[in-house]
């Protein structure tokens, strides 16, 4: 027959065995979880007795183990290290970040002011352009003569090339000048006697600079000198002279 003790709580505190009651397993008129009920409800007295200690005594007793880990663990050089390593981390982390913020910043702001520029950068020509259009609005509106006409359009040229002047636009030199094709455009080709090489000899339409870029090339008429008379594309193939003139083939043999 098999038998268990409830004992509850500490074993001083259980008072006599023999005041313990025994459950008999192999007894079928034994109410198992009535048992089970009954042990657990003395434990929890138990617990609740043990949790009802003075307060004091419990502080004493933390502090007691506070102090002894804190013993039991003392700061090293290598903790401290591996502290201020942490530390030096963390900062750098949060540099690193912070960096990265600006630099994208400083991204986004750059490309908003080189879309301004963009937009914008025609300004300051378009506005020295405008005394311009307002003059050629005045010709077309005033009266006279044609001749009077004609004056004033030069006047107009003549302000618009002042313009171009300032803003480092230089015309292309064209007439009388050696051909050269990376300034200059052949459009028309007449030979000459006068010249020796490919001239310009005529500028059909003019070219233009910005500093030392190429605006526009000048579409020119270009004379080059004659090809003689007698010259010819190729030579005619004619058979080698032997020594005594006749043709051999360079065999040294009399022709037949």
């Amino acid at each position: 027959m098999t038998k268990q003790s409830a004992q509850p709580g500490n074993p001083s505190d259980a008072g006599d065995p023999s005041d313990t009651p025994e459950i008999l397993l192999d007894d079928p008129a034994v109410d198992i979880e009535a048992a089970m009920r009954d042990a657990l409800s003395a434990v929890e007295a138990v617990e609740a007795d043990t949790s009802q200690a003075p307060a004091t005594d419990r502080e004493e007793a933390s502090g007691t183990s506070e102090t002894s880990e804190t013993s039991d663990t003392p700061e090293t050089p290598e903790t401290s290290e591996i502290d201020a390593l942490r530390r030096e981390i963390a900062d750098l982390r949060d540099r690193s970040l912070r960096t990265l913020a600006d630099f994208d910043n400083f991204r986004k702001r750059a490309e908003r002011e080189r879309q301004e520029v963009r937009r914008y950068a025609l300004l300051e020509p378009l506005r020295e352009f405008l005394p311009i259009a307002d003059n050629l609005e005045r010709a077309l509106s005033a009266g006279g003569s044609a001749e009077d006409l004609k004056r004033g359009v030069e006047l107009i040229l003549r302000q618009m090339q002042d313009l171009l002047r300032r803003f480092g636009v230089r015309e292309v030199e064209a007439d009388g000048a050696a051909f050269n094709p990376a300034v200059h455009e052949a459009v028309a080709r007449t030979e000459s006697d006068r010249v020796t090489v490919p001239t310009v000899s005529e500028t059909l339409v003019r070219g233009y600079m910005l500093h030392d870029r190429l605006l526009r090339p000048a579409m020119v008429k270009v004379a080059v000198p004659p090809e003689s008379a007698g010259a010819r594309p190729a030579q005619e193939s004619s058979p080698l002279q032997s020594s005594d003139g006749g043709r051999d083939g360079g065999r040294g043999e009399p022709a037949a």
